[in-house]
């Protein structure tokens, strides 16, 4: 992999991550059309999700900040009513349990951990297809036209009012599935979420708070299962440094696209990504076909 390469990857992560239009299905195509070869498996993508990670910390910084904070207290109120519990069966003695959902952020925590159990249990059902599926341009342009109809249909939705104290714990489980979904190559992460969140009655602005900030624990444990690769990746030397190169330009890009995408979503403006993507998703086909 070249540095350009590598530069061009990290922009189309930054972009494509954070507008609907999947950057997993583009990073496939560009590196199925110019035969890119990372050789560390999935750990520059991965680094590529680390860049956009940070912008979306900077961004939410407040909120990521405060959810943080609550859900340490959060775990330890859990754990004090896991202790009283014991107490009170095996020692026979008496306790109170302490309230563990106090604030919104405390719930808007556990609606996050609720949203990362579905989307980790179907990425681990679906990581051997999303392999295969990336070898080729099929399964990209097939999910990327798939990937239009939704946005076409999100767009006349007319979202609702709901933000986190309205929220159920079933909806975060359905995002889950949503953003699940969305490892295949072509489905977009913030795309699908959003749709769901949207579809589910969620407040505009709050859609895309929730989609951003449930893609970190998503991203962050990608990260911990590909360490694997990073010895590998590090005695290569230039591609490690091409690796941070796009990690960094991912971010900043990123970050620039958060901002608009906030504006896509309160103005309703899905229509021009939905003709991109079907666009994106016949010519891939046509590729794939036609050209090899």
């Amino acid at each position: 992999m070249s540095l350009l390469q590598a530069i061009l990857m990290g922009l189309i992560q930054g972009i494509a991550e954070f507008l609907p239009i999947s950057s997993s299905g583009h990073l496939a195509i560009f590196q199925y059309i110019f035969k890119v070869n990372t050789d560390t498996g999935m750990l520059f993508e991965v680094m590529l999700h680390l860049g956009t990670l940070v912008a979306v910390c900077v961004v939410f910084w407040k909120d990521v900040k405060k959810l943080f904070m609550e859900g340490i207290h959060l775990l330890v109120d859990a754990c004090g009513n896991l202790k009283t519990f014991f107490v009170t069966k095996f020692r026979h003695g008496e306790g109170e349990y302490r309230r563990v959902i106090t604030n919104a952020y405390r719930k808007f925590v556990l609606l996050i951990l609720i949203t990362t159990i579905p989307t980790g249990i179907i990425g681990i059902v679906l990581s051997g297809v999303v392999d295969t599926a990336s070898s080729s341009l099929l399964i990209p342009g097939i999910c990327l036209i798939i990937n239009a109809i939704v946005l076409l249909i999100v767009g006349s939705l007319p979202g609702g009012k709901k933000k986190v104290k309205a929220s159920s714990y079933k909806d975060a489980a359905a995002i889950g599935v949503a953003q699940g979904i969305a490892v295949l190559p072509g489905i977009s992460r913030s795309g699908s979420t959003i749709s769901a969140c949207l579809a589910l009655g969620f407040d505009r602005s709050f859609a895309v708070k929730y989609s951003f900030i449930a893609s970190l624990p998503a991203i962050v444990g990608a990260n911990l299962l590909e360490l694997r690769h990073l010895g590998t990746a590090v005695s290569s030397g230039g591609n490690f440094l091409y690796y941070i190169i796009g990690m960094v330009v991912a971010g900043v890009v990123g970050y620039i696209c958060i901002r608009i995408m906030m504006y896509v979503v309160t103005n309703k403006k899905f229509t021009y990504f939905a003709y991109y993507c079907a666009a994106a998703g016949v010519i891939s086909l046509i590729f794939n076909f036609f050209i090899k």
